[in-house]
């Protein structure tokens, strides 16, 4: 069989289904073009979810006549002035969007250029190109901008319309894409409309706002995002090297049962990034359930020449110079924004409580409940929260609260008796205290505290269970992780790269408490384990953090192991529900958990306690 060159059409309905896999990826090209002529007012208006229509228009710089012939050529661009590809500092490529999207639908492109001084220029032109086929520029009426429209979506390859959902999915699809570019861009005004509905319309954040860059991009985010995350969000701004990180993460307790609220910028591109997700679950790690997770919009900004973006047709992925610097730097600013928050837990803790004062018939879906809905409080030694398929046992967890002595010691001493009433009454509650003064005890298991302004319930079991996991940590980074020889050394066979990459690191781990050598080519020998682990699994923990080294530059594997084990032995010392304690031990709590960073939430991501401020209760007797 002879080789020959296609033509030209087939080439551009082959790009195009690299590009365009639905509306939506035809909206995300025009909009990201919109935005790199420096549009401050995007429209996008939709008819039968895309299908029939598409129309972005934009206050932009605009085209002419021979640069809107040049626009719908392939590789014709204005956004690599210097002719390298690695210095990308827009979006995408006009040149390459717009001839595969006229490849397979009826694309009519009108602009007017913008002059020097800023004014229209003379004559607005228009263009069309025809399944592919290219006319001549037209004189047309537009005031300024550029406005594209594309009819009959892949009517050129009727193939592919079999592929498409209903017309409100991929409206819905629209409606993802504009919203993630809406958030990286708050200085520009955005419209979505369907049909005659509109779907999205975020007005351009004002200039005295958008003097305090972190106030402006906060206000854009809470509009898309919801007004509880605006007020339940932690700031994020951090600089490692070249790269800066900046944005918000939710307080754990504010989280939900997948990641579609977590929010990736790359020098402004929104990406979903597998390094970038697990940073961000690593981070959150010590604070929620494995099926749980946070609301976060972050935004990496570093040189061009560090970050790959042209790893996937779409630029929905990106790839990180040094990965490991760029995955410490999310972990690193999130905890410490975590810990700066103190005992703060979400404000839509109390929300949610009132709901269920006032609706207790009505339920929230599975995807919006809260971790620690419907959770019973337990007694005994199981825990609140503690997963009874650890392979911690009980002798461990002795042994590990005998290095505490004196948390051991606290934790021994006798159950307290309950005390009368005007002995929990002496006391009156201080400004100085947000969780206020102990009043009384519930159940054995919750201490009811008078606030300033109204009342806190703590889950007793969970707040110390936070407490002593804090002072675990404290304990392990001051002392170091002990070690346990192993009678027999462990031989674990990798291949070669691998075996190199754990031995390059071989002190770091010993740090961590794993001691290895090498054992010959593409072997290595465990000598030395963290005593935390008792009997664990050493082949599988030795491959699991070779594997990360080759994809992440950084072993975390037994980190999180530890941090785990350290989690479940929190879970066995903490105070257990069920037992009484006197007003002066349970101030004691609350004055521990002010004071410890993280304690509004336990281990598992469930809150400690939940604040009624007198308004709220005034409200639930029908006084406001």
């Amino acid at each position: 069989m002879s080789i020959r060159l296609l033509p030209s059409n087939l080439i551009n309905q082959i790009a195009a289904g690299e590009v365009v896999e639905r509306p939506a990826s035809v909206v995300k090209e025009l909009v990201e073009n919109a935005v790199d002529a420096g549009a401050t007012r995007i429209d996008v208006t939709l008819r039968e979810g895309g299908r029939s229509l598409i129309l972005v228009g934009d206050d932009g710089c605009g085209m002419g006549p021979q640069e809107l012939l040049l626009a719908v050529e392939r590789h014709a661009t204005s956004k690599l002035p210097d002719d390298d590809l690695v210095h990308i500092h827009h979006f995408g490529f006009r040149g390459e969007a717009l001839p595969a999207i006229g490849a397979v639908g009826r694309l009519t492109i009108t602009s007017r250029a913008r002059k020097a001084d800023g004014a229209g220029g003379d004559q607005a032109w228009s263009l069309i190109v025809d399944g592919g086929a290219k006319g001549t520029p037209q004189p047309a009426a537009l005031s300024a901008g550029t406005r594209v429209e594309l009819r009959d979506l892949f009517y050129a390859v009727p193939a592919r319309l079999k592929f498409l959902k209903t017309p409100r999915s991929e409206a819905n699809a629209v409606e993802e894409i504009v919203s993630r570019l809406a958030m990286a861009h708050p200085a520009i005004g955005f419209t979505l409309r369907d049909e005659d509905r509109v779907i999205l319309r975020l007005p351009a954040i004002s200039d005295d706002l958008l003097a305090d860059a972190a106030a402006a991009q906060l206000q854009r985010l809470s509009a898309i995002m919801g007004r509880d995350f605006g007020d339940n969000a932690l700031a994020i701004d951090a600089t490692r090297e070249t790269v800066r990180l900046h944005g918000y993460a939710g307080l754990p307790t504010l989280n939900r049962a997948n990641a579609s609220h977590q929010y990736l910028f790359v020098n402004g591109r929104p990406v979903k990034d597998r390094l970038v997700i697990g940073a961000i679950r690593g981070a959150y790690q010590d604070f929620l359930a494995r099926d749980r997770h946070p609301l976060v919009a972050l935004f990496v900004d570093l040189p061009p020449e560090e970050v790959d973006v042209n790893v996937h047709p779409a630029k929905a992925e990106v790839r990180f110079r040094d990965a490991a610097l760029v995955r410490g730097l999310i972990v690193s600013a999130i905890r410490h924004s975590l810990a700066a928050a103190g005992h703060r837990a979400a404000t839509t803790v109390a929300t949610q409580t009132l709901d269920a004062f006032q609706a207790p018939q009505m339920q929230l879906s599975s995807a919006e409940a809260p971790a620690w809905q419907g959770v019973a409080p337990q007694s005994g030694w199981s825990g609140y929260g503690h997963h009874g398929g650890s392979s911690v046992n009980s002798s461990l967890v002795n042994r590990a609260l005998a290095g505490f002595a004196p948390l051991a010691a606290e934790l021994e001493r006798p159950s307290a008796r309950m005390e009368a009433a005007d002995a929990m009454s002496a006391q009156s509650p201080q400004t100085s205290y947000p969780l206020g003064v102990a009043r009384a005890q519930l159940h054995e298991n919750y201490i009811i505290a008078q606030t300033a302004d109204g009342l806190v319930i703590v889950d007793q079991h969970a707040a110390h269970e936070r407490l002593v996991y804090e002072r675990m940590k404290e304990a392990l980074a001051a002392q170091g992780v002990a070690r346990q020889a192993l009678l027999i050394p462990e031989v674990v066979e990798l291949d070669g790269a691998s075996a190199q990459r754990l031995l390059a690191r071989s002190e770091e781990l010993a740090e961590l408490g794993l001691v290895i050598e090498s054992f010959g080519p593409g072997t290595v020998v465990v000598r030395e384990v963290p005593a935390l682990l008792g009997q664990s699994d050493i082949q599988g923990l030795v491959r699991d953090m070779a594997d990360e080294l080759a994809e992440l530059g950084a072993a975390h594997s037994l980190k999180e192991r530890l941090e785990e084990i350290c989690g479940t032995m929190a879970c066995h010392g903490a105070v257990r529900s069920g037992r009484r304690l006197s007003a002066t031990e349970m101030d004691a709590l609350l004055r521990q958990m002010e004071a410890t960073p993280h304690s509004g939430q336990c281990n598992h991501g469930r809150p400690t306690y939940v604040e009624l401020k007198l308004a709220d209760i005034e409200r639930l007797f029908g006084r406001r």
